[in-house]
């Protein structure tokens, strides 16, 4: 948009210019017989202050004042840098020359702090971190002594895991039979309500074979959410697939009716696309991705040694850190309230730092190392969720995969069958806590609905956090509002809570 400048801003610019040339050109006289380039000099400046002014003459920038503003200070810099390079010393910077020459904001005011590069604070943020997590080392160390022994990697309990592994083997035995499903409709074997029939039945067995495998066998909990974790990602690919087919069966119907004739709505099955998308690093499933050149053997070795780094740093805290906390703590609800949020507070940082480890080494390293490997060309596994000024914000930005998936198979489907925004969002949020509830509570066979109800919480969460933002209108509420609920009351509260409980399950059978 162009913003015509008012003649007396224009006019103050070009006289605090031909000032500034006058008393250059001043100086440059007076030291003529000694310098005989100051007046070239001079005439590079003026046209330079003359090309700036006529710019912000001309209107060419969204916001006046501020473009002003900057174009006087550089206009001045720059001449104060001329006459200080091309004037003798005597001439430059006199009793008698203007200090103050125009109207300038502190660095840390509300008007001018965005303004400025705030790197060395950021510094001290971290050289603080260090200082204060190098006492917090110290002091674990001297009170527990090293806690990570021989079987932090591998102990016999890990034998008894051996079903896990095979459950974990046998699960693309869904898949297949997807695809089977899907090849006989194409060729008109069955209907379309007999494929729909089928596809819940597949998707269904998917998740509740792990589920028994892991409620029968006493496995350890690492084992149990990693199959779980497996497990809800090969039944949303199948409901991607089957809905996906679904889709573009329809399509290639009206297609053949006379419908969107202008537009290919191929539809075919083919095994290789679906073998791809079980191993491709996306739950959205299509008949081509994006596919990078080659695959980066150097760059891939460093991020398989940084996964190692990051994920055994991540066991240490666990094991170091977080362990002693939790089991010197009592139940957070059946005990004293300070007590209980001292607990909380503690335990806050420790669990923080796993949280970021296993963002970094799942969403950064393994994602774009499988994304590598099979030349996966969209690495957009997650955005700048560290700035979401509100929960919602967070949740769109945190897992795109998971996102995606919510937004093309849950949330449009819901809005195209005439369900209002707020239900369908309530239905994308239940469907998401039910996921977070299997993961964590079948693991610890314990089904207390922590993790379900601290993810249905997150809906008044987004109106709260929407509410103060419409109301201050400033990001840094918002994000700081953000990070609270995340950091502080939100994982550490449902840590403590299973832990406890689960404790108190062992201690009733035994």
């Amino acid at each position: 948009m162009t913003i015509t400048e008012s003649p007396e801003s224009l006019t103050s610019l070009s006289d605090n210019n031909s000032n500034l040339r006058r008393r250059r050109s001043g100086g440059a006289k007076a030291v003529e017989d000694v310098i005989e380039s100051d007046s070239s000099s001079a005439v590079e400046a003026s046209s330079s202050s003359d090309d700036v002014t006529g710019d912000v003459g001309d209107g060419k920038f969204s916001d006046g004042n501020e473009i002003q503003e900057e174009q006087n200070e550089k206009v001045e810099n720059e001449e104060q840098r001329k006459e200080t390079e091309t004037t003798p010393l005597k001439y430059v910077y006199r009793a008698s020359a203007p200090a103050h020459r125009r109207i300038k904001e502190s660095p840390l005011s509300s008007a001018a702090i965005f303004k400025q590069s705030h790197a060395g604070l950021l510094n001290l943020c971290i050289v603080v971190l260090i200082a204060v997590n190098s006492r917090l080392i110290i002091e674990n160390l001297m009170k527990y002594g090293l806690l990570i022994g021989s079987g932090f990697w591998f102990s016999s309990t890990s034998l008894r895991d051996w079903p896990l592994l095979l459950c974990c083997l046998t699960l693309p035995i869904f898949p297949l039979a997807a695809f089977l499903v899907e090849k006989l409709v194409q060729k008109k074997y069955m209907t379309e309500r007999v494929v729909v029939t089928l596809h819940i039945i597949i998707t269904t067995a998917a998740i509740l074979y792990p589920v028994l495998v892991i409620l029968r066998c006493d496995s350890a909990f690492l084992a149990g959410v990693t199959l779980m974790l497996f497990a809800c990602v090969v039944w949303m690919k199948l409901v991607s697939y089957a809905h996906t087919s679904y889709d573009m069966r329809q399509l290639a119907k009206s297609v053949d009716k006379g419908e969107h004739s202008d537009v290919n709505y191929s539809y075919d099955v083919n095994f290789k696309s679906l073998a791809y998308f079980m191993v491709a690093p996306t739950l959205c499933y299509q008949l081509s991705y994006p596919r990078t050149a080659c695959i980066r053997k150097g760059w891939l070795a460093r991020q398989l040694i940084k996964l190692v780094i990051f994920t055994g740093f991540m066991g240490f805290i666990i094991e170091q850190y977080i362990n002693p906390i939790v089991q010197n703590s009592q139940h957070p609800l059946k005990g004293d309230l300070l007590y209980a949020i001292e607990r909380v507070l503690r335990l806050s940082l420790p669990n923080l730092y796993v949280w970021l480890c296993m963002f970094y080494c799942l969403f950064h390293l393994w994602l774009n190392i499988l994304g590598e490997l099979l030349r996966f060309g969209d690495r957009e596994f997650y955005k700048d969720w560290w700035n979401a000024k509100t929960i919602d914000e967070y949740w769109r930005l945190w897992n795109m995969p998971v996102h995606k998936w919510m937004v093309r198979h849950i949330y449009f489907p819901c809005l195209r069958n005439g369900i209002p925004k707020g239900v369908a969002m309530l239905i994308s949020f239940f469907v998401s806590a039910v996921f977070h509830e299997l993961c964590i509570a079948v693991p610890c066979r314990l089904f207390k609905f922590w993790a379900f109800f601290g993810i249905m919480f997150q809906i008044p969460l987004v109106i709260l956090t929407n509410f103060l933002q419409n109301k201050f209108k400033s990001s840094n509420v918002g994000n700081m509002t953000f990070w609270c609920f995340f950091c502080i009351l939100g994982q550490p509260m449902c840590v403590l809570l299973y832990y406890h409980d689960v404790m108190n399950r062992k201690g009733t059978a035994s």
